[in-house]
């Protein structure tokens, strides 16, 4: 199949011609492309599965109703990850990786070849591949793989073979009305489980008390996402895999919606880049940072509770059995508790003041429109027209 680039044109309202096809605007996107979902798929030398999973996820798609593409991103592979899908999107554009259960053409396919508009976008751009030159880490992999998606949805997932990649197109269709789909894991099944599951327990309960919200998987990697609403944040995003808690995170602090849906996590292929002491350690420093960003006194509030409580007991301690004389210790102790409250009021009113951004309206706001009825039979006595009120009567 020729690959060459090429280039379509579309004609607007106005009667100008606008160049769409691989010309780019300055966001990146093209002027004509129109898709519906965008997969990111951050690959760390995983070579020996990644045409395994390509094909779960490709096939999925294919069968959907969406219109799609896959955006690779390789972060500094040194085991012949890129090599490895170039030669599967070779192939793939070759027809050689279709699904084994197909009669024909996939419906996807089907309706990207009824219109020209589509047929580069069939053809040439429904796998990406962006390279890394050095591991940067999970995050800005992630992050530069949102930016770089044209989809209204982006999903993110792992290349391991551990999350359900050919459960997406229900994946997304469960975003109807919300603004995140997590793929909540009902079991652990990764490496270090004896120390990961307490840790990952005791982060996920910090995070569902700090943002006043029950979260049944704080960091899954699968998990699709309006796009509009997650490039506000992607400048937050930290480069490690705390960055589905920041995603998670900062959708909740701003007041958009998560839901849920159950999903198996299997063993994974390969050997894990998760390290337990450094990575847990940045979970947890970033689910405090992301509260300190944007609700400070969930966090100062109890510290300073409970310093209270406890001068108040050394206190009263100290009047009664130290003929009113108050120990040092008993004034640093109130001392502590006025400081750490001061420090979080400042704090709640930087963060209240610094927010001016105009943030994106959640999906579960809309607009309804009501027809409005006006009765005129029975308008107030000065709503009447002057000319047909009544007149005072003249006195004779």
């Amino acid at each position: 199949m020729n690959t060459r680039q090429t280039t379509s044109t579309n004609t607007t309202d106005s009667g100008k011609q606008a160049t769409s096809g691989n010309s780019r605007r300055s966001d990146g996107h093209t002027g004509n492309e129109h898709i519906d979902v965008s997969v990111v798929l951050a690959v760390y030398n995983e070579a020996e599965h990644l045409a395994r999973e390509l094909d779960r996820i490709t096939q999925a798609l294919e069968t959907s109703t969406y219109t799609w593409e896959v955006i690779v991103v390789d972060d500094g592979s040194t085991d012949g990850s890129s090599k490895t899908l170039e030669n599967y999107t070779r192939d793939f554009y070759a027809g050689i990786h279709t699904s084994s259960h197909s009669k024909g053409p996939s419906k996807a396919v089907e309706n990207h070849t009824r219109d020209d508009s589509n047929v580069a976008l069939a053809n040439h751009t429904r796998i990406r591949l962006l390279k890394s030159a050095r591991n940067r880490g999970c995050g800005t992999a992630r992050r530069v793989g949102t930016l770089a998606a044209r989809g209204r949805v982006v999903v993110w997932t792992d290349a391991d073979m551990t999350y359900p990649n050919d459960r997406i197109p229900t994946l997304v269709e469960t975003l109807d009305g919300v603004d995140q789909v997590v793929g909540a894991r009902a079991s652990e099944t990764g490496t270090f489980k004896a120390l990961r599951v307490p840790a990952k327990w005791a982060i996920r309960k910090l995070a569902s008390y700090l943002t006043r919200t029950r979260i049944p998987d704080l960091n899954s990697g699968f998990r699709a996402m309006r796009r509009d609403v997650a490039i506000q944040f992607a400048d937050q995003l930290p480069v490690g895999f705390s960055c589905v808690t920041t995603i998670t995170m900062m959708f909740l602090s701003n007041g958009y919606s998560v839901s849920y849906l159950p999903i198996t996590y299997e063993r994974r292929s390969g050997r894990s880049k998760f390290r337990w002491w450094s990575d847990t350690r940045r979970y947890i420093l970033q689910v405090v940072r992301m509260v300190l960003s944007h609700e400070p006194l969930r966090f100062f509030m109890p510290i300073t509770t409970i310093l209270g409580v406890v001068f108040a007991v050394k206190l009263g301690y100290d009047l009664t059995s130290k003929d009113f004389r108050v120990a040092t210790n008993t004034l640093l102790l109130g001392f502590a508790c006025v400081q750490i409250l001061a420090v979080g009021l400042i704090a709640d009113l930087v963060v209240r003041t610094s927010k001016t951004r105009n943030l994106i309206p959640p999906a579960d706001i809309i607009e309804t429109h009501t027809a409005l009825v006006c009765d005129t039979t029975h308008e107030p006595p000065h709503k009447q027209n002057p000319q047909t009120s009544s007149k005072p009567t003249q006195p004779s």
